[in-house]
């Protein structure tokens, strides 16, 4: 098996290599890391594999890639050979590209706010969520926009990684207190995701509606 990946089980950016890992039926080795309170992420022998001390990092036999946007877009080129999960047309591809620099960077802020809620990392709570609502009204207005179109999804009539990149930051605002009945878009979305054969939970993730 050359496929290992290290993993906390609580955390937001594995889940989502995880999931591809489940949608595509891929076997490989997890190994667990202990990040609160252990913070294992900054002990020296991870930082050889994620300089930047974040989970997760993804070992492919002589391959070794940090966060999650990085890793998602490897495997879904590597291993899927359909081509869906990574299209090769460059408006698609551009358009996934685009979403995956958003769940990294307009999205971090959702981050950020669940472990301020579920570890007690210190925050600036109204800047957090102000910055989260922000990011979620964006993404409302798309699948909107998408839903008029007659599209589910973030680009064009298919999930692609870029809807894995984005999921788990709604999925699990929950923690942090968002009410996901403000956006319906959103929740339809989730739940298309959550109905594609393969998915897989995490805690705060249930796999029902």
């Amino acid at each position: 098996m050359s496929l290992r990946l290290y993993d906390f089980e609580l955390d937001e950016n594995a889940y989502k290599v995880r999931l591809l890992l489940a949608f595509l039926g891929l076997d490989y080795a997890k190994v667990a890391m202990d990040v609160f309170p252990g913070t294992e992420h900054k002990a020296d022998a991870f930082l050889k594999l994620s300089p930047v001390g974040e989970l997760p990092a993804l070992v492919d036999g002589e391959v070794v890639l940090f966060q999650s946007e990085a890793i998602l877009a490897y495997l879904a080129r590597r291993y899927d050979g359909s081509g869906l999960w990574l299209p090769e047309g460059p408006a698609a591809l551009g358009a996934v590209t685009q979403w995956l620099a958003f769940a990294a960077h307009e999205l971090r802020a959702a981050t950020t706010a669940r472990r301020g809620a579920l570890f007690g990392v210190p925050i600036d709570e109204a800047a957090t969520r102000a910055a989260v609502r922000a990011a979620f009204r964006i993404l409302e207005t798309h699948l909107v926009m998408q839903g008029l179109a007659g599209r589910s999804w973030l680009v064009g009539d298919a999930p692609t990684i870029a809807d894995i990149a984005v999921f788990p930051a709604f999925a699990l605002s929950r923690d942090f207190g968002i009410d996901h009945g403000e956006y319906p878009a959103l929740r339809r979305w989730l739940r298309a995701l959550r109905d594609l054969p393969g998915f897989i939970p995490m805690p705060g993730v249930p796999g029902y509606h």
